[in-house]
């Protein structure tokens, strides 16, 4: 019988290292994901330069629902990331009056948003796996009142942690 050969510790360091990358990527690519907030069109609820971890997996379990902050490519530029809020989803309406907005006939409770605008968008039904998605700052945020509705398609995650700065460690709501 031959005596049993040692790996040599650089191969198995080595080995342990590519194994760990390749699990790292396939976390990064189906599960979540590291994002930087860019501009104030959230605030106050996330602000200028924080960073948070976005689930890419809840999105395959069910659609994204009402008051959850997505992270999505811009529909008129997929190179880019936006954040915000879904105020209303396929098969609703959605209207805003006087800065308020009113999904289904009722007006949202938005205690979240910086409501200081007096905006107006015509009564619209949002098509099948399309989101209207707002910034909580609105007179400082490109939203769909600007660039549409967010395909389904589109949806990279819902953002649930943020991160940095270590301060502000919190769950998203």
């Amino acid at each position: 019988m031959e005596p049993v050969r040692k790996k040599q510790y650089w191969r198995e360091l080595l080995e342990t290292v590519l194994i760990a990358l390749v699990l790292a990527l396939l976390a990064r690519h189906f599960v979540v994901e590291s994002f930087f907030v860019f501009g104030s069109s959230m605030e106050p609820t996330l602000s200028d330069a924080e960073r948070l971890f976005v689930n890419k997996m809840v999105y395959r379990v069910r659609a994204p629902a009402r008051g959850d902050i997505i992270v999505f490519r811009y529909p008129r530029n997929p190179d880019r990331d936006f954040i915000k809020r879904v105020v209303a989803v396929g098969g609703e309406t959605l209207e805003i009056v006087d800065g308020r907005v009113l999904v289904n006939d009722r007006y949202l409770e938005e205690t979240h948003a910086i409501i200081s605008d007096h905006a107006h968008y015509p009564r619209t039904e949002i098509p099948s796996g399309q989101f209207f998605v707002l910034g909580d700052n609105r007179r400082n945020s490109e939203d769909s009142r600007y660039f549409g509705f967010v395909p389904l398609e589109n949806v990279k995650g819902r953002a649930f942690l943020r991160y940095w700065p270590l301060e502000r460690l919190s769950l998203i709501e």
